[in-house]
């Protein structure tokens, strides 16, 4: 039967609906904020004493907005976080805190810019465990994702105590400085004055992480937790962060396990760094009239001393530093370097320090979605065209280049976030056990997939799918777009596997959890042949859950694209991949 093609009117819809649910940070999810309980529910921190509230309806309780340092304010913006203050009073901690400053789609219409929403007053942290008396309980922290510029999708504004009940553990979720104001580096910005080496380092959001984790060392155990027992886990840019936290030196012994979902590895070198903050303040030059044009602007800052360049740079408002980056308006994410390779809060080569085995060395998780990048081919001009007039979905030829370019590229980014680093991990003698999977659920193009068309041509198993999957959420990331009734009985099967997998290697750092009845999930193992990577699928109505045994590597991913009869229309995208492991 011949399939029914989208008219455009109800396309150009989809379009609406599905561009501002990839970009608007909603909190769409199964809440049971609602339903709480006026009890006071009083813990003891090393700042004072804290007030939650109870959810009846997941039987847990929470504490929302703490915070694990001073506010990044004033003279401390561009600073290593300091400890929070003591307080006199007990904290109500039953509301979320705003993340920092960052472009938000706020009105659910791309035709309209977004906005600058956010305080720099960011540096709060949410806990939730359930209502039982039990204490020590393995304590899970959330690291979100969003390019390090954005918060995507906004999980620290996201009710997580169903998660926490449904696996008995302790759940954290905390919020970092993004953008600019998180990772910044110049020699305008630093003493070079011993002591002084972590505000010196550009660093900014993973020394907040790293504050968070010091944090709760020392008062995860009022909360029910064991401090001996923390994973931490990320998505995207939060599991870039997971992977920068194995390398720091500075994070040892504050994790115990670490999961990482569609992280990506692009470590900057202080320059890059030196080079692009000196670009910020020549757009700020043009944009306050003290430059008629950039190339004037740049000259400026070339003149000016240290003193007044961090000067200048201080006295700037976050808004009018964002306000600088033309593509914030647009797509919301910052092009910006970011997790510079400084050797204090990482070491001065990231991969060598990974393969000589200069690590922190724990259990990791760590898995890709199977047309990743699918996500971005929607932004991408050289495929919005062919989305906006429907010929993307009626023309054959354009649908299977779309496919392929997905295919590729997300290829590339297995390669870097799981293959490639897999393989470089167990290089180590004494790396505990590196779990790999690959998220396939949604995949399968228009024909095979069991989300229904369009949408599964334009998202299928794309970035962030894996999410909802995760916290057993319905609508955090993209759950809104693609989950259907008919879909709903695989999906809630594979949503169940998955928190099983997940907590269990929170709990014991091996996902296999005894009479569980999922499949047996095999370590990585750099024999070849031996069993590589946990495929999780579901079909309409159960799971599909296989070991695989093959290794992806930039390589043989080029030799197929040579063998492809459109390899010429698929070059480019793949040669302009950000999402693949470097040649070394």
């Amino acid at each position: 039967m011949k399939r029914n093609t989208p008219r455009l009117s109800v396309l150009f819809s989809f379009l609406a609906v599905f561009i501002a649910g990839v970009f608007l940070f909603n909190c769409n999810c199964a809440c049971a904020q609602a339903d709480v309980d006026s009890q006071r529910i009083e813990r003891q921190t090393t700042e004072g004493e804290v007030i939650g509230v109870l959810h009846r309806a997941t039987d847990t309780i929470s504490w929302k907005g703490i915070p694990y340092a001073k506010p990044p304010v004033g003279e401390l913006r561009w600073k290593a976080p300091v400890p929070p203050e003591k307080r006199t009073a007990p904290l109500a901690a039953t509301d979320f805190k705003e993340p920092g400053p960052h472009f938000i789609d706020h009105d659910m219409n791309p035709a309209t810019s977004r906005i600058i929403q956010g305080n720099e007053d960011c540096l709060y942290l949410n806990i939730w465990r359930p209502r039982n008396k039990a204490a020590d309980l393995p304590v899970y922290i959330w690291i979100h994702g969003g390019g390090n510029s954005i918060q995507w999708p906004l999980i620290s504004d996201t009710d997580l105590s169903m998660f926490a009940n449904r696996t008995n553990m302790v759940v954290v979720s905390l919020n970092y400085r993004l953008g600019p104001l998180g990772f910044l580096s110049h020699p305008a910005l630093k003493t070079g004055k011993k002591g002084d080496e972590k505000n010196d380092s550009g660093n900014f959001a993973l020394l907040d992480i790293i504050q968070a984790l010091t944090w709760l060392q020392s008062n995860i155990k009022s909360f029910g937790g064991d401090p001996g027992n923390v994973t931490i886990s990320g998505e995207s840019a939060g599991g870039e962060n997971v992977i920068s936290l194995l390398a720091s030196p500075l994070a040892a012994g504050l994790f115990h396990r670490a999961i990482i979902q569609s992280g990506v590895i692009r470590p900057s070198p202080p320059e890059k760094g030196a080079q692009h903050a000196e670009s910020v303040a020549a757009r700020l030059l043009v944009k306050d009239g003290s430059a008629p044009d950039e190339k004037a602007a740049v000259l400026k800052v070339k003149k000016m001393s240290r003193a007044e360049l961090a000067a200048y740079l201080r006295s700037k408002s976050a808004r009018e530093i964002l306000e600088t980056y033309p593509e914030g308006m647009s797509r919301g994410m910052l092009l910006l370097p970011v997790t510079f390779q400084d050797g204090v809060v990482l070491p001065v080569n990231l991969y060598g320090a990974f393969r000589s085995g200069q690590y922190n060395k724990v259990p990791v998780l760590t898995g890709t979605n199977k047309e990743e990048t699918k996500l971005f081919q929607t932004m991408d001009p050289r495929f919005t065209p062919w989305i906006t007039d429907g010929s993307l979905f009626m023309d054959p030829a354009k649908t299977e280049l779309y496919e392929l370019v997905a295919h590729y590229q997300s290829d590339g980014w297995k390669v870097m976030s799981v293959d490639n680093f897999a393989r470089i991990l167990r290089s180590n003698a004494d790396q505990p056990s590196v779990y790999a999977y690959q998220f396939l659920w949604g995949a399968g193009g228009v024909k095979n997939s069991v989300e229904p068309f369009p949408v599964s041509l334009l998202i299928g198993a794309s970035h962030t799918l894996e999410i909802d999957f995760v916290f057993g959420t319905e609508a955090v990331a993209l759950g809104n777009l693609v989950f259907t009734r008919k879909n709903r009985p695989g999906r809630v099967a594979l949503t169940n596997a998955i928190m099983d997998y997940w907590s269990s290697f929170a709990r014991t750092g091996d996902p296999n959890r005894p009479d569980s009845g999922l499949p047996e999930w095999i370590p990585w193992s750099n024999i070849e042949g031996d069993p590589k990577c946990l495929l999780l699928d579901a079909d309409f109505t159960k799971v599909k859950i296989d070991m695989s045994h093959e290794e992806l590597t930039n390589a043989r991913i080029e030799e197929a694209l040579r063998a492809e009869p459109r390899f010429q229309e698929i070059r480019p995208f793949w040669e302009s991949s950000i999402f693949k492991a470097p040649v070394r």
